[in-house]
């Protein structure tokens, strides 16, 4: 054999030999920049494992308890990291606490920089220290690889960020009255997403959409679950900036117990809070939460942490084992934590629930249901009967003068009828946002300006058409006039208030589904309208003759349009359908908010 084939198969041998063994002993230097052990298999994607340690900040020469625990494993492999570089050399040095378990390693230039398992032997919990250097980052995140057997391994669990005092994102995420958050309870990062199988029989659930899985990136996911004296509480949602719930004793903001989970450059803040008013949430100054954990994968934010039922020391947070409201929000929250007015209405349930009594699995809702009435009558009123009503009055008196309903021409009582109808589900739908609010509302922009004037032309409308004078009086002109110019300018305002309601907080429909959806109905009666129109014309011109550069009309304009009875029939059985359809698609997104 030459030499390159025995060289080749003492190398070949070589890695055989280091994959089986992999490193029953710990040292494993030749893994210090990957962390990935030379087990031949590819990592679990999953963690089962947790980081812990004792405190979010240091300076140069402080000690930090680091834990790491989970179901029992063979083999870690445990490193500090800079928290903007991950692929960076290790940083700080470690103390152990049990020689028996771990031992000490040094990766690159920097002594005693890792630390490593002895032996094979199960373990749960693994404690040591880290002493941050003189020469530290703003900000240090602890790594671990875990291996549960030798084919079952985790690499580079990500664990809490600790950062120096004078770091650009300060570890206080709010501005608050109170005083600096207690940090004293260890943090830990979540291993995987919540799972709500246990919702309805072991868990009070809320979420939102109903039904939905709290690992889909869509789905907003509050639980609690009872623990002798504490309760478990869980929440996810996809948000970038914050999450937040409170309890309340009405639907409003405002006298409220709050709890947050703040996104603060890719660290989960966690703390309770009240709120006073719209005002800035005030936050606990001694943090009554305890096994905080947190996660943040593809913009969904999960947080979870325990509360005693009772806090008689605390005035401000409320016992576990009465009824509140419920509200989950989420907004966005800049550099240093501090959040933002939510973008939305909050999820608010339907009634009030006590978290530690019978489980159940609920929704809830983002729109209040005198708003969702609002906007339903508002869109049955102005999408279908005014629509109709004009549509018939405009281009079907000629066909339905000499058809009697009730012994009035049936165009005109068609037409008031819906007109009428149109009144009375505007009035109604104009009471209920004030009903709602208790007055004004100053957050409402352009919407309610637009609206109040809607409302004063449609009142003005039928008392115009109450003094309407007779057929062949001298101001009948001047009337039709004042009566066609009101119910237009009406219209054009009801569908851009409309356009602007929709995008509301208080009944956000979908966007931009709500926009293009309202353009498709205003393009479809303006279509309809036109062909209405030039159908028309054409009726004209067949009866016309040029005589002298004048038009003389040889027939009646009503016998002209007799012979288009069937075009028109059908046109409006078409407009209609269509109306129809776009009003249940707007009352089927109102239902799902």
């Amino acid at each position: 054999m030459e030499l390159p084939d025995v060289a080749f198969a003492v190398w070949m041998f070589i890695c055989f030999c280091a994959s089986v063994d992999g490193y029953p002993s710990g040292k494993i230097r030749e893994a210090c920049t990957s962390m990935v052990p030379c087990h031949g298999s590819s990592p679990q994607l999953s963690p089962e494992h947790t980081i812990t340690v004792s405190g979010t900040e240091f300076k140069p020469g402080d000690n930090i308890e680091v834990h790491l625990s989970g179901p029992d494993f063979e083999g870690f492999f445990i490193q500090a990291r800079d928290a903007e570089h991950l692929d960076s050399p290790a940083v700080g040095s470690f103390v152990l606490v049990d020689r028996r378990l771990s031992q000490l390693l040094t990766c690159g230039r920097t002594k005693n920089s890792a630390v490593s398992h002895t032996s094979k032997s199960k373990k749960k919990y693994i404690k040591v220290y880290w002493i941050a250097p003189g020469n530290a980052p703003k900000r240090v995140q602890f790594l671990a690889t875990v291996v549960k057997k030798y084919k079952t391994f985790w690499v580079k669990i990500p664990g809490p960020i600790v950062s120096q005092p004078n770091a650009p994102f300060p570890t206080t995420p709010l501005h608050a009255t109170s005083e600096a958050i207690s940090t004293s309870h260890q943090v830990s990062y979540l291993s995987k997403p919540f799972n709500a199988s246990s919702c309805g029989s072991m868990k009070f659930c809320i979420r939102n959409p109903s039904s939905c899985d709290p690992e889909s990136a869509s789905c907003f996911f509050l639980s609690f679950q009872q623990e002798k004296s504490s309760v478990f509480i869980e929440m996810s949602g996809p948000s970038e900036g914050y999450l937040a719930f409170a309890l309340s004793h009405d639907q409003w903001m405002g006298g409220d117990d709050t709890y947050l989970c703040v996104n603060e450059d890719h660290r989960v803040h966690v703390s309770s809070a009240y709120l006073k008013g719209r005002s800035p949430p005030v936050l606990d100054s001694e943090n009554a939460l305890e096994d905080v954990s947190w996660r943040l994968v593809d913009g969904v934010l999960q947080c979870s942490f325990r509360r005693s039922i009772r806090l008689p020391a605390s005035k401000e947070r409320f016992n576990l084992d009465a009824s509140y409201y419920i509200f989950l929000a989420d907004g966005e929250a800049s550099e240093g934590g501090l959040i933002h007015k939510h973008s939305r209405q909050p999820l608010i349930t339907n009634g009030i629930y006590n978290v530690t009594g019978l489980p159940q699995d609920i929704g809830g809702s983002r729109s209040p249901r005198l708003i969702k009435a609002h906007g339903a009558l508002m869109f049955v009123a102005w999408i279908t009967t005014v629509s109709i009503g004009v549509i018939v009055a405009r281009f079907f008196k000629p066909l339905w003068s000499h058809s009697f309903l009730f012994g009035k021409e049936m165009w005109f009582q068609v037409h008031r009828m819906l007109m009428l109808t149109t009144v009375m589900l505007t009035s109604i739908s104009f009471v209920l946002p004030f009903i709602y609010r208790g007055g004004w509302s100053q957050q409402a922009g352009f919407h309610p300006y637009l609206g109040c004037t809607v409302m004063a032309l449609t009142i003005f409308q039928p008392l115009m058409a109450g003094f309407r004078p007779s057929r062949h009086a001298p101001r009948r002109q001047l009337f039709n006039w004042f009566h066609w110019s009101t119910g237009t300018t009406a219209r054009i305002l009801a569908v851009v208030t409309m356009f602007l309601g929709m995008d509301l907080p208080a009944l956000d429909l979908p966007d931009p589904w709500d926009t293009y959806t309202m353009i498709g109905f205003v393009a479809w009666h303006v279509g309809i309208d036109v062909l209405l129109e030039i159908h028309s014309y054409c009726l004209v011109r067949k009866v016309e003759v040029i005589e002298d550069d004048r038009v003389q009309i040889l027939q009646s304009l009503t016998s002209a349009e007799a012979e288009g009875r069937l075009f028109k029939q059908i046109v409006l059985t078409i407009y209609v359908c269509g109306n129809i359809v776009f009003l249940i698609a707007f009352l089927a997104a109102i239902n799902q908010i």
